[in-house]
């Protein structure tokens, strides 16, 4: 079998579809001073040309991980998410506190959808 990889660099590819599934590398927002909200719609867009390159789209989404450094910004996360995410075909979805590599970053996602 092989893998079809878009966007690679020298350390990760941002994405990789095998077997009919896209896997979604971790995204954060290139703007790292904005908002939660800035990042997390900037997250988002990543999110959409990434599946887009695939041949897939949001619809398709089977889960989303979404780390947060802080969790009390776990509502204001949702507020964009959820005007985002396709309400007829939600994907799992999990959520976690964790420390980011930059102090900077207010969020990152990761995400898996079939093609």
């Amino acid at each position: 079998m092989t893998a079809q990889r878009f966007e690679v660099g020298p350390r990760m590819s941002q994405a990789v579809v095998h077997n009919g599934t896209v896997h979604i590398a971790g995204q954060v927002a290139d703007n790292r001073k904005s908002s939660l909200e800035q990042q997390t719609r900037e997250i988002l867009a990543k999110i959409d040309n990434l599946l887009a390159q695939a041949g897939s789209d949001k619809s398709k989404l089977l889960s989303v991980t979404v780390l947060l450094p802080h969790i009390t910004d776990f509502d204001a996360l949702n507020a964009v998410y959820d005007a985002w995410i396709d309400p007829a075909n939600p994907p799992a979805r999990a959520c976690f506190e964790a420390r980011l590599a930059d102090p900077d970053l207010r969020v990152e996602m990761t995400a898996v959808a079939y093609v």
